[in-house]
């Protein structure tokens, strides 16, 4: 056996394919709705999403409100991705329960 490195390099991170994944998540839980300034649940804007640069921008909402405090994340690769995914999962579930 040779003491060969596998030096895979991952693939390049694309945010706009990313976005459109992102997207495809939100429009699956079957409760938010989408318009032109971001995702809406029950006519309160709870997240934006925007590509800059090289990353992914996101704001979510900490609760749904008409004046929402917002929390910024910064996707930068796929497993942050996940990550945004599951506290979107988490916080619909917890919005849920509270009403």
């Amino acid at each position: 056996m040779s003491d060969e490195s596998w030096n895979i390099a991952a693939p390049p991170f694309n945010p706009e394919a990313t976005l459109q994944t992102l997207k495809r998540f939100l429009r699956d839980q079957h409760v938010l709705a989408e318009r032109s300034e971001g995702w809406l649940l029950n006519g309160r804007l709870v997240l934006k999403l925007a590509v800059d640069g090289g990353s992914l921008k996101a704001q979510l909402a900490k609760r749904p409100a008409h004046a929402p405090e917002w929390e910024a994340f910064s996707v930068k690769s796929t497993p942050d991705s996940r990550k945004l995914q599951d506290e979107i999962k988490r916080r619909l579930l917890r919005w849920r329960s509270d009403e």
